[in-house]
């Protein structure tokens, strides 16, 4: 049973769309279930904060609901503090998530990492802590036991 902010990110997602100038892009996907994210970022060159991010997301309604719920997690963030986004934040965020549905969770955190990643290489700089991102979570996910 999915919970009602769940329903609600899935029915009115926030974000959603593309940033055409973005100034870091990250998509990952997950082989077992078939659902891709992409997220984009812009961000202030002075400030290091996460102005604007918007998603794009093929897949079920809980991918939808936590790529929706990531952006409001990293929007008004510095760079650092979006690294710091886990899918256990964006889940709790969320008010849970069914087991089966975890793997959703991971893909949000992967392409949150993904897009700062994208960022870091763009601007020639790197995030203390960023390790490269993987484009398939499903590795992520069997080495986890989710």
């Amino acid at each position: 049973m999915y919970s009602e902010k769940v329903m609600d990110h899935f029915m009115n997602p926030r974000n959603m769309g593309e940033l055409p100038h973005a100034d870091g892009v990250g998509t990952v996907g997950n082989a077992k279930c078939g659902d891709i994210m992409r997220i984009y970022l812009e961000v202030d060159e002075e400030t290091k904060v996460i102005k604007d991010c918007k998603f794009k997301t093929f897949g079920c309604g809980a991918a939808v609901a936590t790529s929706s719920m990531a952006t409001e997690l990293v929007k008004g963030k510095t760079i650092y503090e979006a690294l710091q986004v886990t899918n256990k934040a964006v889940m709790d965020a969320l008010d849970g998530l069914p087991q089966v549905k975890v793997h959703c969770s991971l893909l949000a955190e992967e392409a949150i990492h993904a897009a700062l990643w994208d960022y870091a290489k763009k601007h020639g700089i790197t995030i203390e802590g960023l390790k490269e991102p993987k484009e398939d979570i499903h590795d992520r996910e069997e080495n986890e036991n989710l």
